[in-house]
């Protein structure tokens, strides 16, 4: 296995960006026109509307509204502390990892690598179905039964099928850049090549949509952003094509409630990517990003991103 560790310093450490990969993960159907299978192969980058920045390593809030403040090392009950010993852990297994939690109450944002851009893969579900709520609630479409049966099953258990229909019929890049402008995501713009998995953001970008969906801010009505919530916390065990989705939050934050949406994609060179996001706790009161980069076959790769949030929760709960 190839290593590929983070650089964890002292007082700082250098955010940098991560490359676009190729498609969801090996064992899902291919959608038309999807790369599949070539661990050689890297979509093209586009450049984030930000700078990679230096940031003080886990001892930052960033505030969603208002500058940074300083955190002691007791937040979260000691949250930096244990989200430093699970990127060690990780980096130890060969293994990168992005966190970032928001406590929706405080307005607390702990994070290791909220510039970082990642390719968020079936997490782009998410912005498809934002839109199309959106267009129903304005009137500008219906949706039949079965296109919300589609819908359900689309966040539930990451059908790709019904990603590509919806992603077609509302225009493809023009969703993102949509639900980018509306939620003020300001480093999520859709893939160089056209294709819904290969959207672009950052960690915080993720919080802050989840954030601003359950605080009714980012224009969706609260009775569809229920529908994805609600949606969202009956995910499955298993995907559409059989993949386990029970990776990272679900399994780590076994003793909450959680309403998820995972991502997993192969390959960026020869490595995995999972990405492990949602609402936490009966209030949603926590919003919660995982991302991991791992040379590995995916069930290991699974296990380290699980491992990680076990790491950062020990007793399964906020």
């Amino acid at each position: 296995m190839r290593a590929r560790p983070l650089t964890v310093l002292a007082a700082v450490a250098v955010v940098t960006l991560v490359l676009a990969g190729c498609d969801e993960a090996l064992l899902e159907p291919q959608a038309p026109g999807k790369v599949s299978g070539n661990p050689g192969h890297s979509a093209p980058v586009r450049p984030s509307p930000r700078q990679p920045e230096t940031v003080q390593l886990l001892l930052d809030t960033v505030p969603m509204h208002g500058p940074p403040e300083a955190l002691s090392g007791t937040v979260f009950g000691g949250l930096p502390a244990r989200i430093r010993r699970a990127i060690e852990e990780a980096a130890a297994v060969g293994a990168t990892l992005s966190v970032a939690v928001l406590d929706r109450r405080t307005h607390e944002l702990v994070s290791n690598g909220n510039s970082q851009i990642v390719s968020t893969a079936s997490v782009a579900k998410l912005f498809i179905a934002d839109d199309l709520l959106l267009q129903e609630s304005e009137g500008k479409t219906t949706l039949s039964p079965d296109d919300r049966q589609a819908l359900d099953v689309m966040l539930e258990s990451s059908d790709d099928g019904a990603a590509e229909k919806f992603w077609g019929q509302g225009g493809g890049d023009a969703i993102i850049i949509g639900v980018a402008t509306r939620y003020g995501l300001s480093s999520t713009t859709p893939g160089s090549d056209g294709r819904w998995w290969n959207t672009m953001s950052s960690l915080t970008d993720l919080v802050r949509y989840y954030d601003m969906l359950l605080g009714g801010s980012g224009g969706l009505p609260a009775a569809r952003s229920r529908i994805i919530i609600n949606d969202l916390a009956q995910s499955t065990p298993t995907g559409i094509d059989g993949y386990p989705q029970r990776f990272g939050i679900p399994e780590g934050l076994f003793a909450e409630p959680v309403a998820v949406k995972q991502g997993w994609m192969c390959c960026i060179g020869s490595d995995w990517v999972h990405l492990s996001t949602g609402v936490i706790g009966a209030d949603h009161r926590y919003v919660v990003v995982v991302q991991s980069l791992q040379t590995s076959d995916d069930a290991t790769a699974r296990q380290t991103i699980t491992q990680a949030v076990k790491t950062i929760f020990p007793n399964g709960r906020i």
